[in-house]
C-alpha cells in the first residue's frame, strides 16, 4: 500500500473535517485518534472518500505509514495535551519530519515548542485555522508560522483544500515560529469586536426602537447585501429570524443573556497592551462577554442602580447601518496595528496586505471590507496606519457622524454600546494632535520625579511643585 502524503491526528469536528477535505482534494491522508473506536465510524462516514483515507490504530503504525519527510498535522487540544503528544511522539521522528498544531495556542507555546524541536533537526508548525466545521471541511482560511522547509511541504496540500477567493488561495506562510498562531489570535480578537459591535445595534433597535427579533433579521438580511456584506452579518440576519418550533417564539429571544469565550479575544488585548497597544475594542467586546457572566448581579443591579436616562430617539436605519461600519473599519484597524506592532517586536516580517487577503473567503470574519483594506494597506498609507489611507479616510469621513449619533443615542438611553464607543473614543483620540497627557506627566512627576519634556525647550524638566 502506498505511504499517505500527510498525516491527521485527531478526528474531532475540525480533524475529521480537514481530513476529509485532503480526502476529497485527492491526497492521501493517514488518520488516527486517541480513542480509536473514533477511527472506524470515521472511516464508514467518509463513504467514496474512504479509498484515499489509510486508518491505524497504534501511533507508531500512523507514524511509518506516512511518506518521508513526513508532515503529521495534530487536531488536540492545545497546551499541555500537545506537549506531552510532542514528548511522545519525537522519538519516532526523523530529521526533517514536520508536525504541525492546527489548535488556537498560545503563540509564546507555538514559539518554545518551534525552537525546542529544532533542537532535533524537526520543524514544529503554528497553523491557525478559521471557518468552523464547514469552513474546514469545504475551504478554511489558514495563517501559517513555520519555516520555509515546512512550507515547501505544506504548500500544495493547504493551497488545495483552503477557501478561494477569486481563484486566490486563502492561505500563506506568514512568518517564523508563533506567527501563524498570533494572526490567528488577532483575527478572533476582531471577530469578538465585530460580534459585539453587531449585538450593540442589535440592543438598540430591540431596547430603544421595540423591534421584534424577526424585523431587525431582516434588516441584516438587507444590509449583507450592500457595504456591510460579509459572514457575521448574514449568519446574524439568520439567527434573528430562526423561530422555535416548541414555543413558536423567536430562537434568541429564548436564549441565556451570556456569552462564552475560549480565550482567543483575552489573549489578543493582554498581548496589545504588552506590545504598548490598545486594541480597545477588542478590551470591550472581551470585557462583555466577562460581564454577561455575572446574570444575578445584573439581575440585582438592575433594581438597585439608578437610569437616569433620557428618553432615546432611535438613528434611523440608516445611521446604524453606517456607525457599524465605522466600528467594524476602527476594529479591524486597531488589529492590524497590533499585528504590525508584533511583526515588529518578533522580526517576523508580517505582510499585513496578505493577511487581509487571505481574510477575505473561509474565515469567520470575511467580509467585503477586507478587499478594500488590503488595497488600502498595499497604498503606503501615512505613517503605515490603515485609517489614513486615502481610500479609508473618506470611508470614515462618511461614516464617524453616523458612529457619533448612535453611540450618543446609547449613551443617553442606558443602553450599553461598549465596542461602538470605545471605537468612536479611539478615533477621537488618534485624530487629536493635543490631548491631556500633558496632566498626567504634570501629576508623574509631582509624586514621582518623573520628569517631562516641554514644547518650547529639549532636555527633561521637572516642574515648580516643591516651592
Amino acid at each position: 500500500m502506498s505511504k499517505a502524503q500527510i498525516g491527521v491526528y485527531g478526528l474531532g469536528t475540525m480533524g475529521s473535517a480537514l481530513a476529509l477535505n485532503m480526502a476529497d482534494n485527492g491526497f492521501q491522508v493517514a488518520v488516527t485518534n486517541r480513542e480509536v473506536d473514533w477511527i472506524a465510524p470515521f472511516i464508514m462516514e467518509a463513504g467514496t472518500l474512504a479509498k484515499n483515507l489509510h486508518p491505524h490504530d497504534a501511533l507508531e503504525d500512523f507514524i511509518k505509514g506516512i511518506k518521508t519527510p513526513r508532515v503529521i498535522l495534530f487536531m488536540i487540544p492545545s497546551g499541555a495535551p500537545m506537549d506531552m503528544m510532542i514528548d511522545t511522539i519525537t522519538p519516532l521522528l526523523d530529521a526533517g519530519d514536520t508536525i504541525i498544531d492546527g489548535g488556537n495556542a498560545n503563540f509564546h507555546d507555538t514559539r518554545k515548542r518551534s525552537a525546542q524541536m529544532a533542537k532535533n533537526d524537526l520543524h514544529f508548525v503554528g497553523m491557525g485555522v478559521s471557518g468552523g466545521e464547514s469552513g474546514a471541511r469545504h475551504g478554511p482560511s489558514m495563517m501559517v508560522g513555520g519555516t520555509n522547509h515546512s512550507w515547501t511541504q505544506l504548500k500544495p496540500i493547504l493551497q488545495a483544500i483552503s477557501a478561494k477567493f477569486q481563484g486566490d488561495p486563502c492561505v500563506d506562510h506568514l512568518g517564523p515560529d508563533g506567527a501563524g498562531h498570533f494572526v490567528k489570535t488577532v483575527h478572533n480578537g476582531i471577530e469578538y469586536a465585530d460580534m459585539q459591535a453587531i449585538a450593540e445595534i442589535y440592543a438598540l433597535l430591540r431596547d430603544a426602537g421595540g423591534w421584534p427579533a424577526a424585523k431587525i433579521g431582516d434588516l441584516f438580511e438587507g444590509w449583507n447585501d450592500g457595504a456591510l456584506h460579509s459572514y457575521l452579518i448574514e449568519i446574524s440576519g439568520k439567527v434573528l429570524q430562526a423561530t422555535d418550533p416548541d414555543t413558536g417564539k423567536p430562537v434568541v429571544d429564548l436564549i441565556l443573556d451570556q456569552a462564552g469565550q475560549k480565550g482567543t479575544g483575552r489573549w489578543t488585548a493582554i498581548e496589545a497592551l504588552k506590545l504598548g497597544q490598545s486594541a480597545s475594542a477588542v478590551e470591550a467586546a472581551v470585557g462583555a462577554r466577562s460581564w454577561s457572566s455575572e446574570e444575578a448581579t445584573r439581575e440585582v443591579a438592575q433594581s438597585l442602580l439608578a437610569a437616569d436616562t433620557s428618553p432615546t430617539n432611535l438613528p434611523d436605519a440608516d445611521d446604524l447601518e453606517t456607525a457599524l461600519i465605522a466600528a467594524r473599519i476602527l476594529g479591524h484597524a486597531q488589529g492590524f496595528r497590533v499585528l504590525q506592532a508584533a511583526s515588529d517586536e518578533y522580526d517576523w516580517s508580517l505582510d499585513m496586505p496578505r493577511i487581509a487577503e487571505i481574510w477575505r473567503a473561509g474565515c469567520i470574519i470575511r467580509s467585503s471590507l477586507l478587499d478594500d483594506l488590503a488595497d488600502a494597506l498595499r497604498s503606503d498609507p501615512p505613517q503605515g496606519e490603515l485609517i489614513l489611507a486615502p481610500a479609508i479616510r473618506t470611508r470614515l469621513e462618511t461614516s464617524i457622524g453616523a458612529l457619533r449619533r448612535v453611540v450618543t443615542a446609547g449613551i443617553s438611553g442606558g443602553i450599553p454600546v461598549p465596542v461602538l464607543s470605545a471605537s468612536l473614543a479611539w478615533y477621537d483620540s488618534i485624530r487629536t494632535a493635543r490631548g491631556s497627557t500633558n496632566l498626567i506627566q504634570a501629576q508623574r512627576d509631582f509624586f514621582g520625579e518623573h520628569g517631562f519634556k516641554r514644547l518650547d525647550k529639549s532636555g527633561n524638566f521637572h516642574g515648580p511643585w516643591k516651592a
